[in-house]
């Protein structure tokens, strides 16, 4: 028990990094109806864009207190430039289509991502080093990095901002409606395209928020980094009620906290020895997805909704 502390700490920084993730799939399911399985492929395109800005246009020695809005400023264009892109080119030419037509769409597009990187970006067929922040903090027993005061900052404000952007703002306004009902928004003079084009990019940036806080807490990237993250991200998503963004986040700390709970402890309850670990987080993580859809299949903050054709 001595080490509680810490792991509870240690799960509410990774449970914080699923729910910025989860932020895109939740956001995007809310309007358009669409799972978006390429959105941790746009994950890690936000994290080589970042990598693109430190190694490629700030001149050596830079200070990680610049460098770090900057890298930020270029994950976040990457990833919501090809965001806005896959929308476009990708989803829109399907909203009209039945549902398997953009699922496939999402899952070819999440493979050729990946292949473009891997072929294209110079190293990324290996893991490629990310500058980090290392030093240490001691809290009473829980030790933090200077990369986990990023994270926990990162997405207390992103939340708090897109709270007050979504209650407050005209667009968020408008965002509510067209999630209700796209229809009777379009008659209402809102116009739907643009505000798809918002979620994707919302969505994209905070995946970018989250792909520079990976880097800079693990110290590397590569080009299959956003699969398993993708995933769990949607784990979250579903967790918390796909559609809610406040249920995104609150799904990510669980999952972050059960995972790491159970990877630190389930191998001292007797005859469990083998099921611990790391190397058995995922699957824990994923059980309890399960019990969560059996038990509660919209979530701990969705609401039951008649199915949008």
């Amino acid at each position: 028990m001595n080490t509680l502390p810490q792991q509870l700490a240690n799960g509410l920084l990774l449970g914080s990094m699923y729910g910025l993730i989860a932020i895109g799939y939740t956001m995007v399911y809310g309007i358009v109806q669409l799972i978006n399985f390429a959105h941790g492929e746009i994950f890690m395109t936000g994290a080589f864009g970042a990598l693109t800005v430190y190694f490629y246009i700030l001149p050596d020695g830079t200070s990680m207190v610049l460098a770090v809005p900057l890298m930020l400023i270029g994950g976040a264009l990457v990833a919501i430039l090809i965001a806005v892109g896959a929308e476009r080119f990708a989803y829109r030419p399907l909203r009209g289509a039945p549902r398997l037509a953009p699922l496939i769409t999402a899952i070819g597009l999440s493979l050729a991502l990946q292949e473009v990187v891997r072929n294209f970006y110079p190293g990324a067929d290996r893991a490629r080093a990310f500058p980090g922040l290392d030093a240490t903090h001691d809290i009473g027993s829980v030790t933090i990095k200077d990369a986990d005061i990023f994270l926990i900052l990162a997405a207390v404000l992103c939340m708090a901002a897109l709270a007050i952007f979504v209650r407050r703002s005209r667009t968020g306004r408008a965002m509510q409606a067209t999630a209700q009902d796209p229809d009777t928004a379009q008659l209402m003079g809102i116009d739907t395209n643009r505000i798809i084009v918002i979620a994707f990019a919302i969505g994209g940036f905070f995946a970018a928020v989250a792909a520079v806080a990976y880097g800079l807490k693990y110290g590397n990237v590569d080009y299959r980094m956003g699969f398993l993250m993708g995933l769990k991200a949607f784990t979250a998503a579903v967790l918390g009620g796909i559609g809610n963004i406040y249920g995104a986040m609150l799904g990510g700390v669980v999952l972050g906290i059960a995972e790491t709970l159970a990877s630190a402890y389930i191998d001292e309850i007797p005859g469990m020895q083998q099921l611990g670990g790391q190397s058995w987080a995922n699957v824990w993580a994923f059980c309890l997805l399960i019990l969560v859809l059996l038990f509660r299949p919209q979530g701990l903050l969705g609401e039951r909704v008649a199915d949008r054709a």
